[in-house]
């Protein structure tokens, strides 16, 4: 009896970088941060560094141009050493601003989250205080707080901590009111915890992301809101002195000694710069959309990065869409995830092709990248082809793409809701997506989506025009959707799980339609499900996706009744079949592997039954079985089944 050890694999980490790898990506925030950092340490250190005494005045040394003797920037109107000053001064500077940023974000989040929260009276009563506040511009009102309380830089600070309480109770309230009525806050209140709890435990977590980043876009706004009043003299007194009241005593003397109020005023100019740019470094990493290796925007195409040399077979004739190789990639910090890995796809004319797979197999990537539609960063088109009626679409230019898209390739989305913007009528959307590609006018446009929503089937069609998303049923949102992607009788339909939200009822009636409208229109589709009985209904032939790539293609009718693949064996065990209820319903075994470590040889190895040892092994191809059949298998089901035929 023999044992095997096996050697623990190091604990992979998540490839995704942390914040201050973020950080640094960013170039602006990073450049923001050690100017900050600079200065921050030359106001901490100052009791340690060899600098002259700044209240010390020395008349006969008065005025000095910078680069004299013992005074680098040099002297004031009282021979005061001006270096010594801004140093002393970023103390104050700094010291004043951070801490009216703290009292007005406590107080401001404070009153956000229980007007946000409690709503009602309790919101009203806070929000028309809050108003009343805002009615004043923000540097008369700080003017009159300092002129009830008196000059002084404790005082300056109230003032601009109260002035800025308001911009913070605003944004929490917004950010409280849409948080306040989520279904976890409920089952928390179902809970039995008491609203403190809530407010506490629930609400702001969600909140303390928008609170960090409110602060630390409106530090700089508090330096120089204090700076204002120290320029005016309501600030720092003397002898004790901050950048704004020294760049008010340097305008006595600008046109004699500019220098004495110039170096302050690069001060300021460098502190609330370098402030403003590490918050909108800040702001960046905590939004998680940005959190993908690289903080820019995503482009309006995906990138196209093909290796040099790559060739790929000559197009098909006839053929609508034709995808050979195409590879589609996400950098997450360190990690390449291989969403897909090499697709062929083939689509003739008004032909329906059902691309069928697990959440995560990579269908709605390949879907996007027909048009240019995933995100970069972090997504990139690594290699492949993609040709519509023969034209290369990854050599095309972004004008060309753009004049494609909604004209001759229009996609309809799972969730309609999403899709449709929430502000503009139904109308006024289909009319939009018809002049993006027709020379119509507007009552042109506006007749034509009317013959539109018509042809989907929407009753009283001139009132559904003026309609509102919110207004309508799934149903209804999911007829428009069709009904502007054939607003520019579009070539390809690209319908990426559109009636899996619908009712049964609906959902048959939305595939009907479809069906009769692709014959009527002589487009095609690309049909992304998991449902069998979806692809049973409309396909004509079936593509199977798994782990970023395609493991069996074929007729609907020879897939579903003899599945080659083991994979598409399982996934057709685990749809319920009508009327056989002792029918048994397989799960498939384990879960599908991360697309940044596949497995050597065949993916679906680690969970198939008829595993053999040379399926973890080498490249797998996707062989022909004959007539018009291929799998990705070294030992497909057909064989099975044709010897046993033979057999009987």
């Amino acid at each position: 009896m023999s044992a095997t050890i096996e050697t623990a694999k190091p604990a992979r980490g998540s490839g995704r970088p942390d914040a201050i790898r973020l950080m640094l990506n960013n170039r602006l925030a990073t450049a923001g941060l050690v100017i900050l950092a600079f200065m921050a340490a030359l106001a901490l250190l100052a009791p340690l560094l060899p600098l002259a005494d700044p209240d010390a005045t020395a008349p006969a040394q008065r005025l000095l141009r910078p680069f004299a003797e013992g005074h680098l920037l040099g002297t004031d109107a009282l021979g005061r050493d001006i270096l010594s000053r801004i140093v002393w001064g970023l103390r104050v500077s700094l010291a004043v601003g951070i801490s009216a940023t703290l009292i007005a974000a406590f107080f401001g989040s404070l009153i956000g989250l229980v007007a946000g929260y409690a709503g009602g009276r309790t919101d009203t009563l806070l929000m028309r205080g809050i108003d009343m506040l805002m009615a004043f511009p923000y540097i008369l009102l700080a003017l009159a707080i300092v002129a009830v309380l008196g000059p002084g830089l404790i005082n300056a600070l109230y003032a601009i901590a109260a002035v800025n309480i308001p911009f913070f109770a605003r944004n929490i309230r917004g950010v409280t009111l849409g948080l306040a009525r989520r279904e976890f806050v409920d089952a928390a209140r179902l809970s039995g915890k008491s609203h403190t709890r809530i407010l506490t435990s629930e609400i702001l977590p969600n909140v303390m992301p928008v609170i960090v980043v409110t602060m630390s876009t409106t530090v700089g706004w508090m330096i120089l809101e204090t700076a204002g009043l120290s320029f005016l003299g309501l600030g720092a007194q003397p002898p004790q002195a901050d950048l704004g009241s020294m760049l008010g005593d340097g305008r006595r003397v600008l046109f004699n000694a500019p220098h004495v109020a110039l170096m302050p005023g690069i001060a300021i100019f460098l502190l609330v710069m370098s402030i403003n740019l590490l918050g909108d470094g800040i702001r960046d990493v905590l939004d998680p959309r940005l959190k993908s290796g690289a903080l820019t925007r995503p482009v309006a195409r995906t990138a196209i990065e093909l290796p040099a040399g790559e060739n790929h077979a000559d197009p098909v004739p006839g053929a609508v869409l034709d995808v050979a190789g195409l590879k589609t990639q996400f950098q997450i910090g360190s990690k390449t995830l291989h969403a897909v890995g090499g697709v062929d796809l083939l689509l003739g004319e008004t032909e329906c092709l059902g691309l069928v797979g697990e959440s995560g197999s990579g269908k709605s990537v390949t879907a996007m990248s027909i048009m240019g539609l995933v995100p970069t960063p972090p997504g990139r088109i690594a290699g492949g082809a993609i040709r519509l009626k023969g034209e290369d679409l990854l050599a095309a230019s972004d004008a060309r793409i753009r004049q494609l898209r909604g004209g001759a390739v229009s996609h309809v989305f799972q969730d309609p809701l999403s899709t449709l913007h929430p502000l503009f009528t139904v109308g006024d959307q289909i009319i939009e997506a018809i002049r993006a590609h027709q020379p119509l006018g507007h009552a042109e446009a506006r007749e034509r989506a009317k013959e539109l929503l018509a042809l989907v089937r929407i009753p009283n069609p001139e009132q559904r025009l003026d309609a509102w998303p919110h207004e309508l049923s799934g149903g209804m949102r999911q007829r428009v959707c069709i009904a502007m992607a054939l607003a520019n009788d579009a070539e390809l339909l690209i319908a990426d799980e559109p009636t899996t939200a619908l009712d049964v009822t609906v959902q048959a009636q939305i595939l009907a339609l479809m069906n009769k409208l692709r014959h009527d229109k002589q487009a095609s589709i690309l049909f992304i499900t998991h449902d069998f009985g979806v692809v049973s209904a409309l396909c004509d032939r079936v593509a199977v996706m798994y782990a970023g790539r395609i493991v069996e293609t074929g007729t609907t009718e020879q897939v579903l009744e003899s599945p080659a693949h083991p994979y598409t064996r399982k996934l057709i065990d685990c749809v319920p079949v009508l009327g056989a209820p002792e029918r048994r319903l397989d799960a498939i075994e384990g879960l599908p592997p991360s697309v940044d470590d596949l497995p050597e040889g065949c993916a679906f190895a680690p969970r198939c039954p008829r595993v053999q040892p040379e399926c973890r092994r080498g490249e797998i191809a996707l062989d022909p079985l004959g007539g018009g059949r291929a799998a990705r298998c070294l030992f497909p089901l057909v064989e099975d089944d044709e010897r046993a035929a033979t057999d009987a």
